[in-house]
């Protein structure tokens, strides 16, 4: 199959040659490819170029102890910050040493460096753009009665029944889903109205900044967030498109850096803030880098799976539902062994091999995240999505190649619509996409069953989603070639896991 998947969550590119190739290339991080990458650069070598971001987890509840401040300070490091309730402590050292030496200090579980570049991140991208809707498609649109304009365009919506479910309801203002990405541009028409900024911040750089619009992207940074903060709540208002759940709050917790990372130091923030924000619902369209999978039999890796599994734990604790995108290699996630051609990417990728039940994509394959796969146009799995049985709970619409799969007239494109900043609308695709129609979904669960547990809100969205069989054989491009193998029955299985979410069962149920 052609499809060159990205390194990254938060779109795919379509194949190149059809008609959205160049539209769609909107993928920071795109490294080497196997065949032409060096090995991975150590990290002690990279160090002398100057300080690396660490976690030094300690014992949750209490902050680091004397003992420990005097050996991170005698070790070199510095503490940036300490989130206490979960022993997470931030540290930056120019000493390659850092983590092997807190290691051996009583008191410390685990420590590991957030990333091989130092800071910052000395890493180069390669940003395209998502197909823009021009002024003439905006107004060309036609709406139905009691549409908004572009909602025609929205294949996606009557795929889950989020346009008979708003008929019914369009969630509660009391809910809010926190977009953990990229930055929200919460001036957007269809964003303006339903926006949290008491639940808005930025964390790039491992504590919170607070400061008035901090949580919003740069005109050089990517809009991914922007996208995903309309798809879950664009306003039913007259204007642009609509979000499946379009009468909930949006926040924008910004931890993608400028050059497109997502390091664990800046989610374990967005985590822990949404945590302390009343949110209801966080959703995660990313991994975090620089590690595709991180395996926990390596030292640093595993300090890092520690951290941010410390901070999702806390946050459903305090009442949030985690989503999070699958990812879009077509990866199968229940096999042996994976090969990772990516990692580390902040610095040279180099193939390895890797057992997906010990290395993890985190936060996805974190216990408690809900995990979701993505569908396109006709509702079989998209191309790029990842799979597997028992790592894959719930599917929703993430797009693909209108080679693939076709919408319906009036949709024009098999992709996914969404807001994008400076007020302008268009289209991208991916686990990416997917993730915040569940989310959508479990903020309208939430409104119809304000006072449920995040386990109850997750029970309901896997036994309201529709089950769908797999696809047997599952050839996507229509080669002859089986492009994924999809495992298990019509109600649990490797490619939809328990099925497609339904939103109109979220607000009948």
């Amino acid at each position: 199959m052609s499809v060159p998947h990205s390194r990254r969550r938060r779109a795919v590119a379509i194949p190149a040659g059809m008609a959205l190739a160049t539209a769609l290339a909107f993928l920071p991080n795109i490294q080497a490819t196997a065949a032409e990458a060096a090995p991975a650069a150590p990290a002690t070598e990279a160090a002398e170029a100057g300080s690396f971001s660490y976690v030094v987890n300690v014992q949750p509840g209490h902050g680091p102890s004397a003992q420990v401040k005097r050996a991170i300070s005698k070790a070199g490091g510095t503490i940036v910050t300490s989130y206490d309730r979960i022993g997470v402590v931030v540290v930056h050292s120019a000493n390659p040493d850092f983590a092997k030496t807190v290691r051996k200090v009583r008191g410390v579980q685990s420590a590991g460096a957030t990333r091989t570049a130092p800071l910052p991140s000395a890493a180069t991208t390669d940003e395209g753009a998502p197909q823009v809707l021009s002024a003439q498609e905006v107004a060309a649109a036609e709406a139905a009665a009691g549409q908004d304009p572009l909602e025609s365009l929205q294949w996606d919506l009557p795929a889950i029944k989020a346009d008979k479910a708003h008929e019914k309801s369009l969630g509660s203002k009391k809910v809010t889903v926190a977009v953990i990405d990229t930055g929200v541009d919460d001036t957007h028409p269809d964003i303006a109205p339903n926006f949290d900024r008491e639940a808005s911040v930025n964390c790039v750089a491992g504590k919170p900044d607070t400061s008035d619009g901090a949580w919003r992207p740069s005109a050089s940074e990517s809009p991914h967030g922007t996208h995903v903060a309309g798809e879950i709540a664009a306003a039913k208002n007259g204007v642009g498109m609509t979000g499946v759940a379009p009468g909930v709050k949006v926040s924008g917790i910004k931890v993608g850096n400028p050059d497109g990372f997502f390091y664990t130091e800046a989610v374990v923030c967005g985590f822990m803030w949404a945590a302390e924000h009343g949110v209801d619902v966080t959703n995660n369209s990313y991994y975090t880098d620089p590690w595709y999978f991180n395996c926990k039999d390596d030292p640093d890796q595993k300090a890092l799976v520690e951290a941010v599994s410390r901070a999702t734990r806390y946050a459903e604790k305090k009442g949030a539902v985690n989503v999070a995108a699958a990812g879009n290699e077509n990866y199968d996630l229940s096999s042996d062994e994976i090969t990772d051609p990516s990692s580390p990417n902040d610095t040279t990728p180099g193939d390895r091999t890797v057992d997906p039940s010990k290395c993890l994509d985190i936060p996805t394959q974190l216990p408690g995240v809900v995990t979701v796969a993505a569908t396109g146009a006709k509702g079989l799995k998209s191309s790029f999505s990842n799979h597997g049985l028992g790592v894959i709970d719930i599917a929703a619409p993430g797009g693909d190649s209108t080679a693939y799969q076709t919408p319906e007239p009036p949709a024009t494109s098999g992709l996914i619509l969404g807001t994008l900043p400076g007020g302008k609308w268009g289209y991208m695709a991916g686990t990416s996409m997917a993730s915040p129609h569940v989310a959508g979904v479990a903020a309208l669960i939430k409104s119809t069953h304000p006072h449920a547990s995040p386990a109850m809100v997750k029970a309901l969205l896997y036994a309201e989603a529709d089950a769908t069989a797999c696809n047997d054989p599952y050839d996507i491009d229509g080669d002859g070639k089986v492009d994924a193998v999809c495992e298990g029955p019509k109600n649990r299985n490797g490619f939809y896991g328990w099925g497609m979410a339904d939103a109109l069962d979220a607000v009948t149920w």
